[in-house]
């Protein structure tokens, strides 16, 4: 499979792709930290329109649309206007990725986006493996939702007890390992694909 992983600089999930065979490619403004042979540096506009991706994974920014970040952003609040643009970029590159390859995902903390999103997952990192809680939606289009692999007891959550750090946001937003493993093999199996994914 063509696959395009776009806002990630880590290459967590790109990573897990090409470790079972596919072509997969990050995307982000930053440089990666992983293989540069393997990121698409720049706009996720002009990735999308770069190559023919038959699956499309996006992680966009997720700071002003989180629940968790309601007493900045939220209604009345002193940034909402930020929330209301971040709304809007986010829902437009969710429709334009749909128009260009047939199976895609966009991953996002518990937010305001899943408001207007409706073909949703939640999941929790302690489905995959990792002992912890972080509900985060899955937007799905055309892709099955993610069967958990290695159900574990969950200790709470790491990411908001992260101390302050110049690298804490981009930090947090790392996928886990175990949830990267789960969509490779899940996802990179044309034969899986066309499953009702309405919530």
């Amino acid at each position: 499979m063509l696959v395009l992983v776009g806002c990630e600089e880590s290459q967590t999930v790109t990573k897990a792709f090409i470790a079972r065979g596919h072509t997969a490619y990050s995307c982000d403004l930053a440089p990666t930290r992983g293989n540069p042979d393997w990121h698409l540096q720049g706009d996720v506009w002009d990735a999308i329109a770069a190559k023919p991706w038959e699956l499309i994974i996006l992680h966009p920014p997720c700071t002003a649309m989180c629940f968790s970040g309601n007493g900045t952003y939220g209604p009345g609040k002193p940034r909402h206007a930020d929330r209301v643009l971040a709304l809007e970029w986010t829902l437009q590159l969710w429709e334009h990725a749909k128009t260009h390859a047939n199976y895609v995902a966009l991953e996002n903390p518990n937010s305001a986006l899943f408001t207007y999103i409706r073909e949703v997952q939640f999941i929790h990192p302690y489905w995959f493996g990792h002992p912890e809680d972080k509900r985060t939606g899955l937007a799905l289009h055309n892709l099955p939702r993610l069967k958990p692999t290695n159900i574990v007891e969950s200790f709470g959550s790491r990411i908001h007890g992260m101390p302050p750090s110049p690298t804490r946001s981009r930090d947090r937003a790392v996928t886990y390992p175990g949830v990267a493993a789960a969509m490779a093999q899940q996802w990179g199996d044309l034969d899986g694909f066309g499953e009702s994914t309405a919530a």
